[in-house]
């Protein structure tokens, strides 16, 4: 438990009860820390800081307070004083008194983000507050212009994003009743009935959820946040921008609030920074590491307090205009010095992505690195061979302890093989399964370990082969390895669901990439196959099926969470014949195609 110092701090006639962790104001060498005032929602209290507080507290001054109508401090009577104004005035007031001499750091969730935003939009507001972390609570005014905008062009997805944000609004309806709410938690409103809600909708441990012997209260006197401000907001929004560094967390999985009400928040802060995840909307509660290691790094950067490493996660997360589904991720690319891996490095770095880039050509991952940093992103190249699996296992704690645990892994490496597979020598069968099948199992394992152990989901891309379910005399060993992949990564999609984790399978066709021409072919003597590969590269190379285009699709399978992704025409045909008439697959596995 925290061990707070409690101090009174009064507004006009409110008092409000404010906390301090023991110990967190200065260092060992009684240097004064930056002040984080952490502000909370409906129905909670400062104790809902029970577990993020004592780690931010590790680097800096951590104070909390019951706002206005919760916990110790006092419930004034009637819907005006829970307005927004008086509640920002009740923000200012707490951190005068915490910190006169310095501007205060706000973390703010559910309605203490609501009512942080109308600070921070306030004239002047960037003298006192040097930085705002929002959680699941966006700024009404904002939301309200939202709204207007998306049914004054009612496209199907704005029609369909209001609705849905609609249908998780319902019960603030419910909330505005003039009678009824207050029976109903007067009922409902028990502490264990509170922890079996959190436990059900977002999987919250039961013994995470620290609530004082006032929620009951709590819940009737907050009422009147929603009552004093919903519906005034909605109906007269009066947007005003702000100037105080803004990160945004958006928990993709929230229960109240759809991401894209968040869609437009850039329009208004100059300085703001998103990271998307997928999380509920009780994040001090759930995923308490994941808020306060997002929470001071950024903090830490606005203080003068951050390292370059800290600065360049922060950095990533940084929006410039309209923000990209995957802004702000950190992905790992293996093979990523040529082909569909540079390629996807590019499509990425579009995105707004932080790269990791592993190749066994460390030259070729260079190359990826200098040319995705053109385009704005940060990009940090790495030698590699996927099939040294100690290697992996170092490659992946090193990217864990330098750059923090990745959101997406792409496990691109792969080598051909074609030919014979009676003339393929062992150790060419050892290399094409250690590199094609073990390294993407390899690499599933070390990085899914760390997201699972991380709990805010993730991404795995493994890229597999048309040829695992066109079956080829000539590609035998080939299709094997790519083979295994695919069942692979259909297995491993249903065992780290539960983490939200996704996993994709990418299936291209014939790709116009250097892998052809550096592919042995079993069964020929070297002139021969030489020859062979001028040929099949000279195919491939009239195809014209370009690796970026692969890179497309590997990021809409990111986005959307796609199970297999058949790339090129080719592929979904023969996808659909291996599922639907396999004979005409095995018919076609006759035709000589190599050698």
């Amino acid at each position: 438990m925290v061990d707070w110092r409690k101090q009174w701090v009064r507004n006009g006639g409110v008092s409000l009860a404010v906390f301090e962790v023991a110990g967190s104001a200065a260092d060992d060498s009684g240097e004064h820390r930056p002040t984080v005032l952490l502000v909370h929602g409906w129905p909670d209290t400062h104790h809902l800081w029970t577990h993020v507080a004592p780690a931010l507290a590790r680097d800096f001054h951590v104070v909390a307070y019951d706002c206005r109508g919760f916990g110790e401090s006092d419930r004034p009577e009637g819907d005006a004083a829970y307005r927004l104004d008086a509640l920002a005035d009740d923000l200012f007031a707490v951190g005068e008194a915490v910190s006169p001499e310095r501007p205060i750091h706000v973390v703010g969730h559910d309605w203490g983000s609501v009512q942080a935003w109308e600070a921070v939009t306030q004239p002047g507001a960037e003298s006192r507050i040097a930085s705002f972390v929002s959680v699941s609570g966006p700024n009404l005014d904002q939301l309200g212009a939202w709204a207007r905008k998306s049914l004054s062009r009612p496209t199907p997805r704005h029609v369909k994003d209001v609705l849905a944000q609609a249908g998780s609004s319902a019960y603030t309806v419910f909330f505005q009743l003039p009678v009824v709410p207050r029976l109903f938690f007067g009922v409902a409103g028990s502490p264990t009935l509170w922890r079996e809600f959190l436990h059900l909708i977002e999987g919250t441990p039961r013994a995470n959820v620290i609530v004082g012997d006032t929620l009951r209260a709590d819940m009737i006197s907050g009422l009147r946040l929603y009552r004093a401000n919903i519906r005034a907001k909605l109906a007269d929004p009066r947007t005003r921008p702000t100037s105080v560094p803004t990160l945004e967390l958006v928990n993709e999985r929230d229960i109240a609030l759809r991401p894209a009400i968040f869609d437009d928040t850039h329009r208004y802060t100059q300085r703001l920074w998103r990271r998307s995840t997928p999380t509920g909307h009780w994040l001090p509660y759930t995923n308490p590491d994941h808020l306060v290691r997002s929470a001071s790094d950024f903090i830490a950067t606005h203080a003068s307090r951050s390292t370059p490493a800290i600065a360049a996660r922060v950095d990533r997360t940084r929006v410039f205009g309209t923000p990209h589904p995957l802004s702000g991720k950190l992905a790992v690319i293996t093979g990523a010095g040529s082909g569909i891996g540079r390629e996807t490095a590019f499509a990425l770095a579009e995105q707004g992505c932080e790269l990791i880039l592993a190749d066994i050509d460390l030259a070729g991952a260079d190359e990826t690195a200098r040319q995705s940093k053109a385009l704005g992103t940060q990009a940090s190249p790495y030698e590699l061979d996927v099939a040294d699996v100690g290697a992996l296992a170092a490659f992946a704690e090193s990217v864990r302890d330098r750059h923090g645990t990745p959101d997406i892994v792409i496990n691109n490496a792969g080598i051909g093989l074609a030919g014979s597979v009676l003339a393929a020598t062992d150790e060419q069968v050892d290399r094409l399964l250690g590199v094609n099948l073990r390294g993407v199992i390899s690499g599933s394992r070390v990085f899914g370990r760390l997201m699972a152990e991380r709990g805010i989901g993730g991404h795995i891309v493994n890229v597999s082969s048309a040829a695992a379910f066109t079956p080829q005399r000539s590609l035998g060993l080939y299709s094997a390895s790519k083979a295994g992949v695919l069942l692979f990564s259909e297995s491993l999609r249903a065992e780290l669901g539960e983490h939200r984790i996704g996993v994709s399978a990418i299936c291209p066709g014939i790709v116009d990439t250097h892998i052809v021409s550096a592919t042995p072919i079993a069964g020929l003597p070297a002139a021969e196959e030489e020859t062979e590969r001028r040929r099949l590269d000279g195919l491939y190379r009239r195809r014209g099926f370009t690796p970026d285009r692969v890179a497309r699709e590997i990021v809409d399978a990111i986005i959307g969470n796609k199970a297999v992704v058949p790339v090129t025409p080719e592929a979904k045909i023969g996808y659909r014949i291996y599922r639907f008439t396999p004979w005409l697959s095995r018919l076609g596995a006759r035709q000589k195609v190599v050698g």
